[in-house]
């Protein structure tokens, strides 16, 4: 890789962590910067996933006054989201590379349309649950997408960010910062543990003799990612829900036309 690839990398990971923090779908920058530097497609992905840890990490730590109160939650949430991202690692290993193709818009859309949903559902929950004289502080369904997503974000990647918050905003009573922060968390142990089935299976020879992880690209996303998820907490946190909410619906409908086209 010469010096100005490595430049260039290094900024898709400032880039990537940055909306990672905010959106998610930071994939979508690093993936095809690699891809268009000749790295090999599943080279390019191992890498990038353990690349990307280090910035859903930071984005997390960004949004630590808005976790506050969430540790129960978040564990919770985390259990389903690890068991998820091995399913989805493990997917990408044994079924073919274009088997998940065509639903991976399909999800992206469903991710958007609950985002865009979310208020008027949230307001039809909340009266079901004021005539129960109950409070629906999270719905049963809630932990299952959750693991669904992770699924997805094992596999791939790109946009799970856009399917946490739909889920999370839909099926959780609570503010889209605060569940912002939720969702950097979950992003991160994804990636990490996907990353972590990548390496094992490249170590075990699992992926042919000529796959491995490229460490220098997992190091320069790391730094940039970092960077971009300070970042980008910084400018999450100052967005209102109605920004925010835009912000989501237009990275997960890019999102949508980049892997169709």
């Amino acid at each position: 890789m010469s010096p100005l690839e490595a430049v260039a990398v290094l900024l898709a990971g400032v880039g990537a962590g940055t909306i990672n923090a905010v959106v998610g779908s930071g994939t979508l920058i690093t993936f095809p910067t690699l891809l268009a530097f000749g790295v090999p497609p599943v080279t390019a992905n191992m890498s990038n996933s353990l690349g990307l840890v280090p910035g859903s990490v930071a984005g997390a730590y960004g949004y630590r006054r808005e976790l506050e109160g969430q540790r129960e939650r978040t564990l919770r949430l985390l259990a389903f989201s690890t068991a998820g991202g091995v399913l989805g690692a493990v997917l990408l290993l044994v079924l073919p590379p274009g088997a998940f193709e065509t639903i991976v818009p399909v999800l992206i859309l469903l991710g958007v349309t609950l985002v865009v949903l979310q208020p008027r559902i949230s307001r039809a929950v909340a009266a079901r649950a004021e005539r129960r004289a109950a409070t629906v502080e999270q719905s049963w369904w809630v932990p299952l997408a959750i693991c669904a997503t992770g699924v997805y974000g094992g596999y791939f990647g790109a946009a799970q960010g856009v399917l946490l918050m739909g889920v999370l905003g839909i099926g959780i009573a609570d503010t889209l910062q605060r569940l912002n922060g939720v969702k950097n968390v979950l992003a991160a142990v994804v990636n990490a543990v996907a990353g972590l089935v990548f390496v094992l299976a490249a170590q075990l020879g699992l992926l042919g003799s000529g796959v491995r992880v490229d460490w220098l690209i997992v190091l320069l996303i790391g730094v940039g990612s970092v960077c971009g998820g300070l970042l980008g907490a910084t400018v999450g946190r100052r967005l209102p829900p109605l920004a925010l909410r835009t912000a989501i619906v237009v990275v997960g409908l890019t999102a949508v036309v980049v892997l169709v086209s």
